[in-house]
């Protein structure tokens, strides 16, 4: 509101009254105004945070956080890799591989030389010389065997009654798919992860065993008297192991959010599945609750709640580095990823050689380079002070950098426990792998239609990959279920 010139001597003409009134309403009118303004900035502010957060979000991919890199669409992030200047292939002095001769093959054909190619003279009767060797690998034809089990039925001559011999325990049915059929329909199904229709196709094409689609969603799958006690012994094997990784990813299961849970070793490997995340469902798992060694996994807060030690998974940690770097213009963010990744190089070096530590000299230098970083790194991000800021209630809003550079502070030895202890690894790659088949699992599907179905695949993941990772056949580990000897791992006790 302005007044002019002539309005203000009027006023003034007015009376002291006049002039007070005047003023009393300019103030109120400023006040009203001042109140206005301070909600407005505050909308401002708020709108700021939520464009900043907004903008932080867009500039998330594969490469600096925990995003798949199938989110990262057609516009995939650069390479993180740089050029070295070497020829593609391999090093020099790299061993090679080739399919090799074999010593005795399983079929010989010879060509004879008839004649001379020179002057045409017939060679029928003459000795070879010797002999130029090729061989062709090949699948020979494979077609299903059907063996017919007969059971004696005799009359005894004394009292005319008739006794029967008793079949294997396994052939229970007149006519029933044997243990490799069956396992063989397991692995293109569960493994695999090839849809029931073209499971039965593919059994069709490669061995002519015409399955329906009915049978293979019913017959094939191990009950779960075969694999219950595989379980158990592999999650009794986890708990005494001394380092396991484990990590969880969503997974749906009739059409509602659910989680799947891995914990495994280099031996080891189990899945659960819960409708939950977080503690309730390590509880109900029962793995974590009884591990005393070290837990390798990616600081989620759950975790940190049990007694045993703990290790971050280092590659979680470089992909935020990478973002508050790359995105945020962190200086410390990149320092403080070269030294993790010294360490890393130092401790693979030292392994190659033989080594079971690193000196104490060489440890005490990586955390004083990391002690150092750190504080560079708070002194780049002070506490955001609220103070006399009207509206503002509770705790201060932290940036992401100083939430990181708090965790690096507090969780130092955990982050730094590969460096101390040869036997834990620098990232959670192997827990993230044991999850990735899980994952393309969910692409085909979409969803579990039900809990019990769920709890099959996880059954025989579980199965399946600790047989891989004690170099047994697939096939075979599953055969062994169908005869009713499952493979059964046995670990060495530390």
């Amino acid at each position: 509101m302005r007044l002019s010139h002539e309005e203000i001597l009027a006023v003034y003409e007015a009376g002291p009254d006049a002039v007070v009134r005047l003023v009393e309403f300019l103030t109120d009118t400023i006040e009203e105004q001042s109140d206005q303004i301070a909600m407005m900035s505050e909308r401002i502010a708020e709108l700021e945070r939520r464009v900043e957060t907004l903008e932080g979000q867009l500039k998330l991919n594969s490469r600096n956080s925990s995003k798949p890199p199938s989110s990262d669409g057609f516009k995939k992030p650069p390479a993180k890799r740089k050029k070295t200047g070497k020829p593609p292939g391999s090093r020099e002095g790299h061993k090679g591989y080739t399919l090799m001769m074999a010593e005795d093959p399983d079929w010989k054909i010879t060509y004879p030389v008839t004649q001379c190619e020179f002057c045409g003279r017939s060679l029928e009767r003459v000795e070879p010389a010797g002999y130029e060797r090729r061989q062709v690998f090949d699948l020979p034809p494979v077609r299903t065997e059907v063996t017919e089990h007969r059971a004696e039925r005799k009359l005894c001559p004394r009292c005319g009654c008739e006794t029967k011999a008793a079949f294997p325990s396994d052939i229970t049915q007149p006519v029933q798919y044997g243990p490799r059929t069956r396992a063989t329909a397991v692995y293109i199904n569960q493994y695999q992860l090839v849809p029931y229709e073209r499971t039965g196709e593919a059994l069709s094409d490669l061995f002519g065993c015409e399955v329906s689609e009915g049978t293979l969603s019913t017959g094939p799958v191990p009950h779960p008297r075969y694999l219950r006690p595989v379980e158990d012994e592999i999650k009794r094997q986890l708990r005494s192991c001394p380092v396991g990784n484990f990590d969880e990813t969503g997974m749906p299961v009739e059409g509602k959010g659910a989680w799947l849970h891995v914990s495994s070793n280099e031996s080891l490997t189990h899945y659960g599945i819960h409708p939950k995340r977080g503690r309730q469902a390590m509880e109900d798992i029962g793995i974590l609750p009884d591990f005393r060694g070290t837990a390798v996994h990616d600081r989620w807060s759950p975790y940190f709640t049990y007694p045993c030690s703990h290790a971050l998974c280092c590659a979680h940690l470089i992909r935020d580095l990478t973002f508050l770097e790359e995105e945020e213009g962190e200086k410390w963010a990149g320092r403080m990823k070269r030294l993790l990744g010294d360490a890393n190089a130092a401790v693979n070096e030292a392994k190659a050689k033989g080594s079971e530590s690193l000196s104490r000299s060489r440890i005490k230098n990586f955390e004083q380079r990391y002690e150092q970083i750190l504080d560079q790194g708070f002194a780049a991000n002070p506490l955001p002070d609220s103070r006399g800021q009207p509206g503002k209630r509770g705790r201060t809003k932290k940036t992401k950098a100083r939430n990181l550079l708090e965790c690096l502070r507090d969780r130092q030895s955990e982050v730094l426990k590969f460096v101390n202890d040869f036997s834990v690894p620098f990232d959670n790659n192997l827990a993230e792998r044991d999850l990735r088949m899980a994952k393309l699992k969910q692409k085909i599907s979409g969803t579990f239609r039900s809990w019990g179905g769920a709890h099959d695949f996880c059954r025989i993941r579980s199965y399946i990959s600790t047989a891989r990772k004690n170099a047994i056949p697939v096939i075979q580990a599953l055969a062994y279920v169908f005869e009713g000897k499952p493979f059964v791992p046995l670990v060495a006790e530390p």
